[in-house]
């Protein structure tokens, strides 16, 4: 007990000297964005978080139910605006059910937490997000990784260790990257596996009305779960699993964090079913959202910045070590470009990125902005030679 309590101070230090090193914050203390500065840190894609019906939809339910019955997931009756919205996703995902709960993370770790058996393996790509590691461990299954979107590493694992859960991100959130999504099914069916995706980042941008990737390729049935965090496209606050009708009958009692955690309010849930009218019918959005995606890597690409492996709207500067990262976070914010620095644990060490998120409403007067920006500080924190966001990968 002494030796894990005493470790605490050693902790602390070693942070404080951590952030010494930066040479100055990362984080806190950081200069706030002023009118006109162009804000990239934002996962919300569909620039659909201030938009007047949703916050309308929030307010009237804010009026009529305040904060709620504030009670566990569990007590949610059938007639509860909650459940409405359930099979209203469930629709639109073309998923037989999906269970909402409070956050991505929760999702993620009360899923595996649930369905996957101790000892089982667990496949889970280098690059997937911390909550699936999370819920392999709160699972107490064994996590094998395998090479970032790498199938033929998967399937020899696959083969060895036998059929078990494959789990990655469909896009993934620092890379900017897809996953091989109809390969893995295919690994799947030849080794007895099942497959979950994380769609956080794609859910509402990509596939039929925002559906994503896994109605956009028809593979619907052939991938068994389907989580998501409600906090990007979807501009709310709320985690979501779309899985078989039994499996979502059962993880409301038996995933802890349903259990034991308040259930949604009533002002994200009205929040939430608002949005998802908006995303069914956002397909300009989704058209704009793509051209400036496109016009921001072809521009950051045509400077000399080595962003690959993104074909999405995540782009990510690849800094290097954390003082460089502070360095390059500080020159983009003093040209009022503000964008999401990632360093370890989000990131592998030494592999630091500051990760720019491009959205709908972005216009062609910010996206020069952001590329004037980035080409007047180029030379001044230009990083490594041998610094890449292909090496994202190669660590979790």
């Amino acid at each position: 007990m002494h030796d894990v309590v005493g470790s605490l101070p050693n902790r602390l230090a070693a942070w404080e000297a951590r952030q010494a090193g930066w040479g100055g914050a990362l984080f806190r203390d950081r200069p706030p964005a002023r009118r006109g500065d162009v804000v990239l840190m934002s996962n919300d894609y569909l620039a659909l978080g201030r938009h007047p019906a949703v916050a309308r939809a929030q307010i009237a339910a804010l009026r009529a139910s305040g904060s709620g019955p504030l009670m566990s997931g569990v007590f949610v009756d059938d007639g509860d605006p909650l459940r409405e919205l359930e099979e209203r996703f469930a629709a639109f995902l073309g998923a037989p059910a999906v269970v909402l709960c409070q956050s991505g993370w929760a999702a993620n770790v009360g899923l595996l937490q649930s369905v996957a058996r101790p000892g089982s393996p667990v496949y889970v790509d280098a690059a997937a997000h911390a909550s699936m590691w999370a819920g392999i461990e709160a699972a107490g299954a064994v996590a094998r990784p395998f090479a970032h979107n790498d199938t033929g590493h998967l399937e020899r694992l696959a083969r060895r260790h036998g059929p078990g859960l494959i789990v990655f991100d469909a896009l993934y959130s620092v890379s900017g990257d897809r996953c091989p999504l109809a390969a893995l099914a295919e690994v799947a069916a030849r080794t007895g596996c099942e497959l979950v995706a994380d769609e956080s980042h794609s859910l509402g941008v990509l596939g039929p009305a925002g559906a994503g990737l896994v109605p956009a390729l028809g593979l619907a049935d052939r991938v068994a779960y389907r989580t998501a965090s409600l906090s990007k496209a979807f501009a709310g606050r709320a985690g979501l699993i779309a899985c078989s009708r039994r499996v979502a009958g059962y993880l409301p009692y038996h995933a802890p964090g349903a259990i034991f955690s308040s259930t949604l309010l009533p002002h994200d849930v009205a929040g939430l079913r608002a949005v998802l009218g908006l995303v069914r019918t956002a397909g300009d959005r989704r058209v704009r959202l793509a051209r400036n995606a496109a016009a921001l890597r072809e521009g950051l690409t045509g400077l000399g910045y080595d962003i690959a492996p993104s074909e999405s709207q995540i782009v990510s500067l690849p800094a290097g070590g954390e003082d460089r990262l502070r360095r390059l976070r500080a020159a983009l914010d003093a040209h009022g470009v503000f964008g999401a620095p990632f360093a370890h644990p989000a990131v592998p060490r030494n592999r630091a990125v500051l990760r720019l998120s491009a959205h709908s409403g972005l216009t062609r007067a910010d996206l020069a902005r952001v590329l004037a920006a980035c080409a007047a500080v180029r030379d001044e924190v230009a990083p490594p030679a041998e610094t890449s966001t292909r090496r994202l990968a190669a660590a979790r």
